[in-house]
């Protein structure tokens, strides 16, 4: 094992402070939060008020819309607010073909549910999701995989972390799809928004605070890149310390 694969306490502490960035800049910080939020928290508010499915769709995709614009004109990173976008334009399409307005909700708890199960089964088929996720963001690419075997070990547990709080939150809001009216559906769900995510975040924070350094694989190609350029000048060296005596002994001779 290299020193690159067997970090320092220093690598440790350091990496503590590199998981916290990380982790605010793969799931979108406050303000990220924020964007998920709001779009349905203004749905559910309209529609609790005067029980018009269309007024409160399009104030919902509105209002997502002029969150993408937002980004867009502080030239912001925009994944967070599209995949708003995205969510809230399904939920509208649902609601409105089907006349429910709780189906407004019905594609997010779909996902939901979705990626609950792909975290559970990524991580027992050894390819822990949350590590797929993180690993770009860490500079680590796939080497926790092999390389890095505490940390893989923090990855599985990471995952079913969120695996098991999504299918937590799961249960409790589809059998209200079934049983409860939309206003009700709609302000639980505004609910369970932010504390499972918090949860599942400080969770992955702790795994991995604890876990050994991520190893850059980045900054191992540049040095191996070093390595054999300067392997090559000093190749081109010898070569020309070389041709250099044998033209003055031609001209000699």
């Amino acid at each position: 094992m290299t020193s690159l694969e067997k970090p320092t306490e220093d690598a440790q502490h350091d990496s503590r402070a590199v998981t916290e960035a990380a982790l605010f800049e793969a799931f979108g910080g406050v303000r990220g939060m924020v964007e998920t939020v709001v779009p349905g928290l203004l749905f559910v508010t309209i529609f609790t008020v005067n029980k018009n499915l269309h007024w409160s769709a399009i104030a919902a995709l509105v209002v997502s819309l002029l969150l993408v614009v937002v980004r867009l004109v502080m030239r912001d990173t925009v994944k967070h607010a599209f995949s708003g976008v995205f969510g809230v334009a399904f939920g509208v399409v649902f609601a409105m073909m089907t006349g429910n307005a709780k189906d407004f909700y019905l594609p997010g708890m779909l996902y939901t549910l979705g990626l609950a199960l792909a975290y559970i089964v990524t991580t027992i088929a050894g390819v822990p999701l949350i590590g797929l996720i993180l690993g770009p963001v860490f500079k680590e690419n796939l080497s926790w995989r092999t390389r890095n075997p505490g940390r893989k070990k923090a990855y599985a547990k990471a995952s079913w972390a969120w695996g098991l709080i999504l299918l937590a939150k799961c249960a409790v809001l589809f059998p209200l799809y079934w049983w409860a009216d939309t206003a009700q559906l709609g302000w639980v769900l505004v609910a369970l928004k932010i504390p499972p995510f918090l949860l599942a975040v400080w969770l992955t924070w702790v795994f991995l605070a604890k876990a050994p350094a991520p190893i850059d694989v980045f900054a191992e190609m540049e040095a191996e890149e070093r390595a054999e350029e300067e392997a090559r000048k000093a190749r081109q060296a010898d070569d020309e310390g070389l041709e250099a005596p044998a033209g003055r002994h031609r001209r000699e001779s």
